[in-house]
Protein backbone atom coordinates (compact mmCIF):
# COMPACT_ATOMS: atom_id res chain seq x y z
CA UNK A 1 0.00 0.00 0.00
CA UNK A 2 1.28 3.20 -1.12
CA UNK A 3 0.43 6.47 0.05
CA UNK A 4 1.36 9.68 2.16
CA UNK A 5 4.37 9.36 1.93
CA UNK A 6 4.64 7.54 -1.26
CA UNK A 7 6.76 4.92 -0.07
CA UNK A 8 6.43 4.44 3.75
CA UNK A 9 3.25 1.82 3.96
CA UNK A 10 -0.10 3.04 6.16
CA UNK A 11 0.13 1.62 9.46
CA UNK A 12 -3.70 1.89 10.21
CA UNK A 13 -3.41 -0.88 12.74
CA UNK A 14 -1.34 0.39 15.76
CA UNK A 15 0.08 -3.38 17.00
CA UNK A 16 -0.34 -6.32 15.22
CA UNK A 17 -2.05 -9.38 17.36
CA UNK A 18 -0.50 -12.32 18.01
CA UNK A 19 -3.46 -13.73 15.65
CA UNK A 20 -2.20 -11.70 12.85
CA UNK A 21 1.33 -11.90 13.56
CA UNK A 22 0.50 -15.97 13.06
CA UNK A 23 -0.89 -15.01 9.60
CA UNK A 24 1.57 -12.76 8.57
CA UNK A 25 4.01 -16.05 9.00
CA UNK A 26 2.18 -18.44 7.72
CA UNK A 27 2.01 -16.09 4.76
CA UNK A 28 6.04 -15.43 4.87
CA UNK A 29 6.69 -19.28 5.28
CA UNK A 30 4.65 -20.00 2.08
CA UNK A 31 6.37 -17.63 -0.09
CA UNK A 32 9.66 -19.38 1.39
CA UNK A 33 8.35 -22.72 0.32
CA UNK A 34 7.33 -21.62 -3.04
CA UNK A 35 10.86 -20.21 -3.84
CA UNK A 36 12.43 -23.21 -2.43
CA UNK A 37 10.50 -25.18 -4.49
CA UNK A 38 11.15 -23.47 -7.55
CA UNK A 39 14.74 -22.37 -7.25
CA UNK A 40 16.32 -25.06 -4.18
CA UNK A 41 17.21 -24.44 -0.97
CA UNK A 42 20.33 -22.72 -1.09
CA UNK A 43 20.01 -19.57 -0.07
CA UNK A 44 22.91 -17.96 -1.80
CA UNK A 45 21.85 -19.48 -5.32
CA UNK A 46 18.08 -18.17 -5.34
CA UNK A 47 17.46 -15.02 -5.44
CA UNK A 48 14.03 -15.64 -4.70
CA UNK A 49 14.30 -17.50 -1.71
CA UNK A 50 16.68 -15.01 -0.27
CA UNK A 51 14.61 -12.61 -0.87
CA UNK A 52 11.77 -14.53 1.40
CA UNK A 53 13.89 -15.02 4.10
CA UNK A 54 14.62 -11.96 4.33
CA UNK A 55 11.25 -10.50 4.34
CA UNK A 56 10.83 -13.15 6.92
CA UNK A 57 14.06 -12.25 9.25
CA UNK A 58 12.45 -8.67 9.11
CA UNK A 59 9.02 -9.44 10.12
CA UNK A 60 11.21 -11.61 13.02
CA UNK A 61 10.13 -14.95 12.12
CA UNK A 62 11.92 -17.53 14.12
CA UNK A 63 15.35 -19.25 12.37
CA UNK A 64 13.81 -22.45 13.18
CA UNK A 65 10.29 -21.92 11.26
CA UNK A 66 12.19 -19.98 8.44
CA UNK A 67 14.36 -23.92 7.85
CA UNK A 68 11.26 -25.66 7.82
CA UNK A 69 9.48 -23.76 5.44
CA UNK A 70 13.10 -24.25 3.27
CA UNK A 71 12.90 -27.82 4.06
CA UNK A 72 8.86 -27.77 2.93
CA UNK A 73 9.98 -26.63 -0.69
CA UNK A 74 12.65 -28.74 -0.99
CA UNK A 75 10.87 -31.86 0.01
CA UNK A 76 13.29 -32.48 3.43
CA UNK A 77 10.56 -32.06 5.30
CA UNK A 78 7.16 -34.16 6.46
CA UNK A 79 5.07 -32.70 3.78
CA UNK A 80 6.30 -31.26 0.62
CA UNK A 81 4.13 -28.37 -1.14
CA UNK A 82 2.12 -27.90 -3.64
CA UNK A 83 1.17 -23.89 -3.24
CA UNK A 84 1.01 -22.19 -6.69
CA UNK A 85 1.38 -18.00 -7.77
CA UNK A 86 -1.38 -16.03 -8.49
CA UNK A 87 -2.01 -12.65 -9.48
CA UNK A 88 -5.36 -11.13 -9.43
CA UNK A 89 -6.37 -7.45 -11.31
CA UNK A 90 -8.99 -5.74 -10.22
CA UNK A 91 -10.45 -2.18 -9.03
CA UNK A 92 -11.38 -0.90 -5.19
CA UNK A 93 -13.30 2.02 -4.06
CA UNK A 94 -12.60 5.35 -6.15
CA UNK A 95 -11.38 3.50 -9.38
CA UNK A 96 -7.92 2.65 -7.53
CA UNK A 97 -6.08 -0.29 -9.80
CA UNK A 98 -5.50 -3.18 -7.55
CA UNK A 99 -2.51 -5.78 -7.88
CA UNK A 100 -3.29 -8.97 -5.05
CA UNK A 101 -0.28 -11.47 -5.51
CA UNK A 102 -0.90 -14.63 -3.35
CA UNK A 103 -0.07 -18.07 -3.11
CA UNK A 104 -2.37 -21.40 -3.53
CA UNK A 105 -3.19 -24.48 -3.66
CA UNK A 106 -6.50 -24.11 -4.54
CA UNK A 107 -7.30 -21.69 -7.35
CA UNK A 108 -10.78 -21.93 -7.50
CA UNK A 109 -11.14 -20.98 -3.71
CA UNK A 110 -8.61 -18.00 -3.65
CA UNK A 111 -9.87 -16.67 -6.79
CA UNK A 112 -13.88 -16.82 -5.23
CA UNK A 113 -12.76 -14.90 -2.01
CA UNK A 114 -10.99 -12.30 -4.13
CA UNK A 115 -14.06 -12.08 -6.26
CA UNK A 116 -16.45 -11.47 -3.30
CA UNK A 117 -14.24 -8.81 -1.43
CA UNK A 118 -14.08 -6.87 -4.11
CA UNK A 119 -17.52 -6.96 -5.33
CA UNK A 120 -18.77 -6.28 -1.33
CA UNK A 121 -16.78 -3.57 -1.76
CA UNK A 122 -18.41 -1.94 -4.90
CA UNK A 123 -15.10 -3.02 -6.96
CA UNK A 124 -14.67 -5.40 -9.46
CA UNK A 125 -12.29 -8.27 -10.48
CA UNK A 126 -10.74 -7.75 -13.94
CA UNK A 127 -9.16 -9.54 -17.09
CA UNK A 128 -5.25 -10.49 -16.46
CA UNK A 129 -3.33 -7.69 -18.25
CA UNK A 130 -6.62 -5.39 -17.24
CA UNK A 131 -4.46 -3.15 -14.73
CA UNK A 132 -1.01 -4.47 -14.42
CA UNK A 133 0.44 -2.35 -17.20
CA UNK A 134 -0.38 0.67 -14.69
CA UNK A 135 2.34 -0.65 -12.22
CA UNK A 136 6.39 -1.63 -12.57
CA UNK A 137 8.16 -4.49 -10.46
CA UNK A 138 10.61 -2.61 -8.57
CA UNK A 139 12.96 -3.05 -5.51
CA UNK A 140 12.02 -0.12 -3.20
CA UNK A 141 14.68 0.55 -0.14
CA UNK A 142 13.36 3.16 2.08
CA UNK A 143 15.05 5.54 4.46
CA UNK A 144 14.76 8.43 7.03
CA UNK A 145 14.64 11.65 4.58
CA UNK A 146 15.18 13.95 7.47
CA UNK A 147 18.11 11.50 9.09
CA UNK A 148 19.79 11.35 5.46
CA UNK A 149 20.74 13.35 2.76
CA UNK A 150 20.87 11.81 -0.96
CA UNK A 151 24.49 11.93 -1.18
CA UNK A 152 24.66 9.25 2.16
CA UNK A 153 23.48 6.92 -0.18
CA UNK A 154 25.55 7.31 -3.19
CA UNK A 155 27.05 4.00 -1.76
CA UNK A 156 23.89 2.31 -3.41
CA UNK A 157 23.91 4.06 -6.80
CA UNK A 158 27.67 2.40 -7.25
CA UNK A 159 26.07 -1.10 -5.96
CA UNK A 160 23.61 -0.86 -9.19
CA UNK A 161 20.29 0.97 -7.55
CA UNK A 162 18.38 2.77 -10.28
CA UNK A 163 17.31 5.91 -9.16
CA UNK A 164 16.34 7.68 -5.72
CA UNK A 165 13.63 9.59 -5.23
CA UNK A 166 12.89 12.08 -2.09
CA UNK A 167 9.41 13.13 -0.90
CA UNK A 168 8.68 15.11 2.53
CA UNK A 169 9.88 12.12 4.76
CA UNK A 170 11.53 9.35 3.36
CA UNK A 171 14.14 8.75 0.64
CA UNK A 172 13.33 6.00 -1.47
CA UNK A 173 16.33 3.73 -3.09
CA UNK A 174 15.06 2.07 -6.85
CA UNK A 175 16.36 -0.75 -8.00
CA UNK A 176 16.07 -3.49 -10.04
CA UNK A 177 13.89 -6.90 -8.40
CA UNK A 178 17.57 -9.00 -8.62
CA UNK A 179 19.50 -5.96 -7.66
CA UNK A 180 17.65 -5.17 -4.31
CA UNK A 181 19.94 -7.37 -2.21
CA UNK A 182 23.29 -6.04 -3.09
CA UNK A 183 22.24 -2.63 -2.69
CA UNK A 184 20.39 -3.38 0.49
CA UNK A 185 23.97 -5.09 1.67
CA UNK A 186 25.98 -2.05 0.15
CA UNK A 187 23.86 0.69 2.46
CA UNK A 188 23.76 -1.98 5.98
CA UNK A 189 27.71 -2.31 5.04
CA UNK A 190 27.66 1.71 4.86
CA UNK A 191 25.75 1.63 8.13
CA UNK A 192 22.36 3.00 6.97
CA UNK A 193 19.75 2.20 8.55
CA UNK A 194 16.96 1.16 6.35
CA UNK A 195 12.94 1.59 7.22
CA UNK A 196 11.73 -1.47 4.26
CA UNK A 197 13.64 -3.02 1.49
CA UNK A 198 11.65 -4.95 -0.62
CA UNK A 199 9.99 -6.06 -4.13
CA UNK A 200 6.74 -4.33 -5.09
CA UNK A 201 4.65 -3.38 -7.90
CA UNK A 202 4.86 0.56 -8.20
CA UNK A 203 2.02 2.39 -9.82
CA UNK A 204 3.11 4.82 -12.96
CA UNK A 205 0.56 6.41 -11.99
CA UNK A 206 -1.94 7.51 -8.96
CA UNK A 207 -6.08 8.04 -7.95
CA UNK A 208 -6.30 10.44 -4.90
CA UNK A 209 -8.77 9.24 -3.13
CA UNK A 210 -10.58 11.72 -0.54
CA UNK A 211 -11.28 10.34 3.44
CA UNK A 212 -14.49 8.19 2.51
CA UNK A 213 -12.78 6.21 -0.73
CA UNK A 214 -9.45 5.90 1.52
CA UNK A 215 -11.37 4.15 4.61
CA UNK A 216 -13.22 2.17 2.23
CA UNK A 217 -10.50 1.03 0.46
CA UNK A 218 -8.74 0.08 3.88
CA UNK A 219 -11.45 -1.62 4.69
CA UNK A 220 -11.12 -4.25 1.50
CA UNK A 221 -7.19 -4.24 1.89
CA UNK A 222 -7.85 -5.89 5.71
CA UNK A 223 -10.56 -8.21 4.52
CA UNK A 224 -8.17 -9.31 1.01
CA UNK A 225 -5.51 -9.43 4.48
CA UNK A 226 -7.69 -11.91 6.35
CA UNK A 227 -7.07 -14.48 3.92
CA UNK A 228 -3.94 -17.15 3.92
CA UNK A 229 -4.10 -17.05 0.41
CA UNK A 230 -3.36 -13.52 -0.23
CA UNK A 231 -0.10 -12.11 0.06
CA UNK A 232 0.46 -8.86 -0.97
CA UNK A 233 -2.09 -6.11 -2.00
CA UNK A 234 -0.43 -3.18 -4.25
CA UNK A 235 -2.81 -0.28 -5.26
CA UNK A 236 -2.14 2.91 -6.75
CA UNK A 237 -3.89 5.89 -4.53
CA UNK A 238 -2.75 8.55 -2.94
CA UNK A 239 -4.12 10.67 -0.63
CA UNK A 240 -3.70 13.95 1.00
CA UNK A 241 -1.19 13.79 4.17
CA UNK A 242 -3.97 15.17 6.72
CA UNK A 243 -6.27 12.61 5.38
CA UNK A 244 -3.61 9.89 5.64
CA UNK A 245 -2.72 10.45 8.92
CA UNK A 246 -6.00 10.33 10.29
CA UNK A 247 -6.64 7.14 8.64
CA UNK A 248 -3.04 6.09 10.51
CA UNK A 249 -4.13 7.15 13.92
CA UNK A 250 -7.61 5.69 13.75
Amino acid sequence: MSGHSKWASIKHKKAITDSRRGAMFTKLSRHITVAAKTGGGDIEGNPSLALAVQKAKDASMPKDNIQRAIDKGTGAGANEADFQEVMYEGYGPGGVALLIEGLTDNRNRTGAEVRSALTKAGGALGEPGSVAYLFDKTGVIVVDGERYSEDDLLVAVEAGAEDIEADEETIAILTAPADLPGVRAALEAAEIELQSAEVVWRPKTRVELDEEALKKLMRLIDTLDESDDVGEVHANFDAPADVMERIASG
